[in-house]
């Protein structure tokens, strides 16, 4: 092969995954502008095709049903998100972006609201808990802590369980404090935790 060929296939390639993205953006845009319109249950993947101006046969080539896409779109969120301070190299000691999340979701009420009133909303904290879990896990990786395999994960997990409880807490209070308080706070509460657990300053 050529080394024209191999970058035309290179591109088209870069192409094609830009296509595809653009398409699961418009198909996951669609989905959430009816979630604002009417209930979960009640929109159909018509309709969805019909917003988003997308063929049938392009929406079942990546997703199987609605329930699909909506947590496909959510997990690639969680997954942006969570990865987010590994990607920019960021002190290993921050273990989860809050100050960010918080801030992207105050900004984004209306579309939390939806989920809420999607009744998904337990489908997308479970699936941010487990995302979240595995990038904390990393996290602490990075930051030196040396646990056995099985207490880290359960650290990790026991964190990711009290970074949503604390976004529980933060929107019924109104999202009035600052996120990156709650950044601040998430952070002290959890080397508090792993330094007593550990019995040893971390």
């Amino acid at each position: 092969m050529s080394e024209n060929s191999g970058l035309a296939k290179t591109a088209k390639a870069e192409k094609t995954d830009r296509r595809v993205l653009r398409t699961r953006d418009t198909l996951g845009d669609a989905l959430l502008e009816l979630m604002g319109e009417k209930h979960f249950d009640d929109i159909t993947v018509q309709q969805v095709l019909d917003r988003a101006g997308v063929g049938r046969s392009t929406f079942y080539a990546h997703y199987s049903d609605k329930d699909d896409l909506f947590l496909s779109d959510v997990e690639d969120f969680f997954v942006m998100i969570a990865g987010a301070l590994t990607l920019h190299k960021a002190n290993p000691r921050r273990l989860a972006p809050v100050a960010e999340f918080f801030q992207h979701l105050g900004d984004s009420k209306t579309i939390y609201d939806r989920m809420v009133a999607s009744g998904k909303v337990v489908d997308v904290i479970t699936l941010g808990r487990g995302i979240f879990a595995r990038a904390i896990e990393e996290r602490l990786q990075l930051a030196g802590v040396v646990l056995g395999p099985m207490e880290l994960a359960a650290q990790a997990h026991a964190l990711a369980g009290s970074l949503f409880a604390l976004l529980d807490w933060w929107m019924h209070q109104g999202m009035k404090a600052d996120p990156k308080e709650m950044d601040a706070l998430f952070h002290r509460m959890a080397w508090c935790g792993l330094e007593a657990g550990s019995g040893q300053k971390l």
